[in-house]
């Protein structure tokens, strides 16, 4: 197995490693249950678009330090005036629209398979960033909750939306309206959840799985998961007619022939940016 090399966040409360072509991000404020707040928010901003660009790493890993995910923001900071205080209706709302987009707007944007590993609790905004991950794998002890209705907010960092895709319109209202405690079965049994596996095995099987989409077909998952957006943007023939256009690019590429070279082998195929990071370590 490489090496795990650091990665400078800028700030001890986010941390974050490369191996094997995964990019593992660990919100680290324990003591908090890994809340966000006014260091680690924009340091994760910064990383996700920093792995974004980085041609180094297949797949994002994100999880949470100690026995949380991430609580969403913190309560105890919020007051009417601490929302953009200082600055008028229209700019606190254009603010808020620029952080959104920054965070859970990048990560549904990323072209690279993304993880979210839940040890724990996931609620309000740090639901929203586990929900704009590709996949999530939970802890038998995790829970999530939608969190907003109980101190009287609306929800931001596009929950309604990531929750509504997830679960159906219908689930997401029941969740976001009482804000219910969700347990980890709970959660796999309505699809919030990909997998809940034991708390010990968790970061294992995370890696392993992030491990294997960073060693895939790069483009041919970036192309997978633009056909997978269109369902909530294009009606069927539209899809259809992308998925088209997608399939023949793919067909084109490297990888593809590299796969079915493998085929014909009876090998095992390596793809092209994970076989440059593996001679490169």
């Amino acid at each position: 197995m490489a090496e795990s090399i650091a990665v400078e966040t800028g700030t001890e409360q986010l941390l974050c490693t490369l191996q094997e072509g995964v990019a593992t991000i660990i919100l680290n404020r324990p003591e908090a249950r890994n809340a966000l707040s006014n260091e680690l928010t924009p340091a994760l901003r910064r990383i996700i678009h920093r792995c974004g660009e980085d041609d180094a790493i297949g797949a994002l890993l994100l999880t949470g330090a100690g026995m949380a995910f991430c609580a969403g923001g913190d309560v105890k900071g919020m007051s009417a005036s601490g929302i953009g205080s200082g600055l008028s209706f229209d700019a606190k709302v254009a603010d808020l629209r620029q952080r959104q987009r920054t965070l859970t707007g990048a990560l549904v944007a990323l072209r690279k398979p993304t993880i979210a590993a839940l040890p724990g609790p996931a609620a309000g905004a740090g639901l929203a960033i586990a929900l704009a991950c590709d996949i999530r794998i939970a802890a038998e002890t995790a829970f999530v909750s939608t969190g907003y209705a109980r101190i009287g907010l609306s929800g931001d960092y596009g929950i309604a939306w990531l929750l509504s895709r997830a679960v159906g319109n219908g689930r997401a209202r029941e969740l976001m309206f009482t804000a219910d405690r969700i347990d980890g079965a709970t959660c796999e049994r309505i699809g919030l959840v990909n997998r809940v596996v034991p708390g010990d095995q968790l970061a294992g099987e995370a890696f392993a799985l992030a491990r294997q989409l960073a060693a895939g077909p790069r483009q041919a998952l970036a192309l997978i998961k633009d056909n997978l957006d269109d369902v909530a943007e294009k009606d069927f023939l539209a899809a259809l007619d992308s998925e088209a256009e997608r399939l023949l690019q793919a067909a084109a590429s490297a990888d593809h022939r590299e796969a079915v070279c493998a085929f014909i082998e009876k090998r095992e195929p390596v793809f092209g940016a994970a076989n440059k990071e593996t001679e490169a370590s």
